[in-house]
């Protein structure tokens, strides 16, 4: 027999709403990854200062139309918002992260990859660098991001712009990006040198390269 106290009514209603949030949010989290409310700060090296006037890409390698955009040509493209998830190797996961920036496929029909162009590796200021297969970048979700939840992107978190590439561990999301090269072999980014995986999905775990 239901309750006829309308507070344990409401008590209860409370209780299955917070049930079905949490059993939602955990269908979120990859395996091995626990739930943050912060947005950590992991760097190797130290963090560059680029201003917005002093920043340029280089799209370079194997395509038809090499380009370079300065940050006035970049906010005269076409631009969207998405609202992923984001998962970093060290385990944490940051839900609901809202993001503003340039869809990689804009670039993609800018430069007219040659046929054979099948990976592409991302340059950062400082001197890191990243790989990943061009159809990871061809996701609707993945952006050239200049902002993080309705704010410029902050310098510690890889402002002005940098990738993001939500669907696979974030140190695949290059910070301070300052370079695209498309390429028709693989070649490992800085930390897949020091042997982390090629790829980085989490949802299965692919970490580090002898999990291959």
């Amino acid at each position: 027999m239901a309750s006829k106290d309308p507070k344990r009514r409401g008590n209860r209603r409370k209780q299955v709403q917070f049930f079905n949030r949490f059993t939602r949010d955990r269908e979120r989290v990859p395996p091995g990854q626990y739930v943050t409310r912060k947005f950590p700060v992991l760097t190797h090296g130290e963090t560059p200062d680029i201003r917005p006037e002093d920043w340029h890409l280089e799209v370079f390698g194997a395509v038809e139309q090499p380009l370079r955009l300065d940050w006035k040509a970049l906010m005269k493209l076409p631009r969207k918002t998405v609202r992923v998830d984001i998962h970093c190797v060290t385990r944490w996961t940051l839900l609901g992260t809202e993001w503003e920036g340039v869809p990689f496929q804009v670039i993609v029909d800018k430069v007219h990859p040659h046929p054979q162009a099948r990976f592409v590796m991302q340059y950062a200021y400082g001197g890191y660098t990243t790989n990943l297969p061009l159809e990871d970048l061809l996701k609707e979700d993945v952006l050239l991001a200049f902002h993080l939840n309705g704010y410029p992107l902050p310098r510690q978190h890889g402002g002005p712009v940098r990738m993001l590439v939500p669907h696979l561990y974030f140190w695949k999301s290059a910070k301070w990006l300052k370079g695209l090269e498309f390429m028709i072999e693989n070649r490992p980014g800085f930390w897949e040198q020091h042997g982390y995986h090629m790829h980085g999905d989490p949802w299965k775990e692919e970490r580090f390269s002898q999990e291959d």
